[in-house]
C-alpha cells in the first residue's frame, strides 16, 4: 500500500470520527459559547492563593527541617557531645527558630495543621 493511500485511508477514518462526535457537538458548542462570553477574556490568578500556596510549602519544609535540627540536638545532648554552653546556644536557637515559624504561620494565616501534609499510606508528614 503506498504512503498516499494510507494517508487517505487514515483522513476518511478521521472525517468518519469527527461527524460521529459532530452529533453531540451543538449542545457542547452553545455551552462553550455560553461560558466564554461569561469571561472577560481573562485568565484570573489569584496572586494572595498562589502567594499562600508558595508559604505553607515553605513552611512546610521549613518546620521539618526544624523538627530534624530539634531530634539531632537531642540526640547530641543525650550522648554528651556538647558542652553546657553549647547545649544553652543549641536550645536558644531552637527556640527562636520555632518562634519566627509560628510568627510567618501566623502572618500567612494558616494553621497550625496547614503544615502537616498527608502523604497518603506513609501518613502525616509531621
Amino acid at each position: 500500500m503506498a504512503t498516499s493511500e494510507i494517508a487517505r485511508s487514515e483522513c476518511e477514518n478521521l472525517n468518519d470520527f469527527s461527524q460521529v462526535m459532530d452529533a453531540g457537538a451543538p449542545a457542547l458548542e452553545s455551552a462553550l459559547r455560553e461560558r466564554l462570553k461569561s469571561r472577560s477574556g481573562r485568565l484570573n490568578f489569584d496572586v494572595n492563593g498562589a502567594k499562600n500556596g508558595l508559604g505553607q510549602l515553605v513552611l512546610t519544609l521549613v518546620k521539618l527541617l526544624h523538627e530534624l535540627l530539634e531530634r539531632q540536638a537531642i540526640r547530641r545532648v543525650e550522648s554528651g557531645s556538647l558542652s553546657d554552653r553549647q547545649t544553652e546556644e543549641l536550645g536558644l536557637v531552637l527556640m527562636q527558630q520555632a518562634q519566627e515559624i509560628e510568627r510567618l504561620r501566623k502572618e500567612f494565616g494558616l494553621e497550625e495543621d496547614d503544615l502537616n501534609l498527608d502523604l497518603g499510606p506513609l501518613g502525616r508528614l509531621l
